[in-house]
């Protein structure tokens, strides 16, 4: 396993991050605890969830699946590096009441108790914002985190859908308040999506944010989706269904999935590896739903790409170019 800075900390994480996203909702606790125990055998130690995880009615059964993990001893907790996320409602149906979401100071107490609660742990390593909040200054919200981090309930704070000037303005606050500020941004970014390649991840680089990646195969269209597609695989659904539906972005799979073929290299494992080239990227965050899955994600360690392949990737997807001249002289 490689590791690495999370940005500008002293704090060492591994180049893959687990999301546990499907952990509840599409993984059932024992094979959840298998892929978990199995991510941490290969050295990967950096696990990603949220407070919102179970979805619907179940909100807060990931991290409750997560603390059943960690109450297994054996050094889990010692040897992870969690984060969790704070924004989303947390009341039960029926019992939705004002205050009981997004970054008021009031509501970071209140989801943090309820995190340390669900995950058995006294500290949560990495606590992001799960979305901007307008409606909260930064001035509160640095003042809620740094009681947090007094009390050692958290040790870093970082975003996550942050836009590059929000970037800008948190780390600029916190500043001022002698904080150390946003040391993550989680982005949607892959070869797909580059748009964050125009203001957040230079933003990131900036003040100094390790960038995670979600969604790295974009809803599974980058992992081979056109010959699944063509055998009578798992069929897509929401957004990479209507991506799929435009000829254009469907000539685009094609070209990728025949560019790989050309070099024996399989299309998931190449998305995550594209992703560790990228300056800032800190690393991507891979979802298995089981372990074989897993094991897939850290194979795309071993994949270098050469500056010939990566050019022809962009000419496949290409970025929007550098910032501001992507949009100016």
């Amino acid at each position: 396993m490689e590791y690495t800075q999370l940005g500008r900390t002293g704090l060492k994480v591994s180049r893959l991050v687990l999301g546990t996203m499907n952990f509840g909702p599409q993984t059932d606790e024992a094979t959840s605890h298998a892929i978990m125990d199995a991510a941490l055998d290969a050295g990967l130690n950096f696990f990603d969830t949220a407070n919102v995880y179970g979805w619907a009615e179940n909100k807060g059964r990931t991290e409750e699946i997560v603390g059943s993990w960690f109450a297994k001893g054996g050094g889990r907790r010692d040897r992870t590096v969690i984060a969790t996320k704070v924004y989303g409602n947390m009341a039960g149906a029926g019992e939705a009441w004002p205050n009981h979401d997004k970054l008021s100071a009031v509501n970071i107490r209140r989801a943090v108790e309820g995190s340390l609660r669900r995950l058995g742990t006294d500290h949560i390593d990495l606590y992001q914002f799960h979305h901007v909040d307008r409606a909260t200054p930064f001035e509160e919200i640095w003042q809620a985190v740094d009681v947090l981090i007094q009390q050692g309930k958290i040790l870093y704070a970082g975003s996550s859908n942050f836009p590059g000037y929000k970037i800008a303005q948190a780390n600029e606050i916190a500043a001022r308040r002698g904080s150390l500020g946003l040391v993550s941004e989680q982005c949607l970014y892959n070869l797909f999506e580059r748009r964050a390649e125009m203001e957040v991840l230079p933003a990131a680089q900036e003040y100094g944010l390790g960038v995670i990646p979600w969604s790295p195969l974009h809803g599974g269209l980058l992992g081979g989706v056109l010959k699944k597609e063509a055998v009578g695989g798992r069929r897509t659904e929401g957004r990479a269904a209507a991506t799929l539906a435009d000829p254009a972005a469907r000539a685009q799979l094609q070209a990728y999935e025949d560019l790989l073929d050309k070099h024996g290299l399989a299309p998931g494992e190449t998305a995550l590896a594209w992703l560790l080239t990228r300056p800032g990227v800190t690393g991507p965050i891979v979802g298995p739903r089981t372990p074989e899955q897993l094991a897939g994600a850290l194979r795309a360690l071993e994949v270098k790409l050469g500056e010939e392949l990566l050019a022809a990737l962009d000419e496949i997807f290409p970025g929007p170019g550098p910032s501001p001249e992507a949009f100016a002289w």
